[in-house]
């Protein structure tokens, strides 16, 4: 079954930096999307970035362009979210995300798999 597994979220001062990692497992790597969602208290759930394995297209959305990268690792089958230059509205519950079809989902809905997430809190 897919399993996916967040890890590298913590507390940081607004301008810091912070890398998130997602071990995955249970499907084909290299012909998924796979994505990072966050979810703040109060709010809906979106996409931040998203990556296609099959060729390493990347997506993200317009607030963290230019602040956060979004890489794969086929050897170790994990994704990665860099996170440069954040603002305390990055704090969010960040969670990966993986679906065959996303390519069709990205920006209107939520992908078919998710893991429990890592919380990224970010002060001002």
């Amino acid at each position: 079954q897919v399993q996916l597994v967040e890890s590298g979220g913590g507390s940081v001062q607004a301008g810091g930096s912070l890398r998130l990692y997602c071990a995955t497992s249970g499907f084909p790597f290299n012909r998924y999307w796979l994505a990072w969602f966050r979810q703040a208290p109060g709010k809906e759930r979106e996409g931040v970035a998203a990556i296609y394995t099959g060729n390493g297209n990347t997506y993200y959305t317009d607030s963290v362009k230019g602040r956060f990268t979004v890489s794969q690792d086929s050897d170790k089958h994990t994704l990665a979210l860099q996170m440069d230059n954040l603002k305390p509205e990055d704090s969010a519950m960040y969670i990966c995300a993986a679906d065959p079809w996303g390519g069709t989902k990205w920006g209107v809905s939520d992908f078919q798999y998710r893991g429990q997430g890592t919380q990224v809190t970010v002060s001002s």
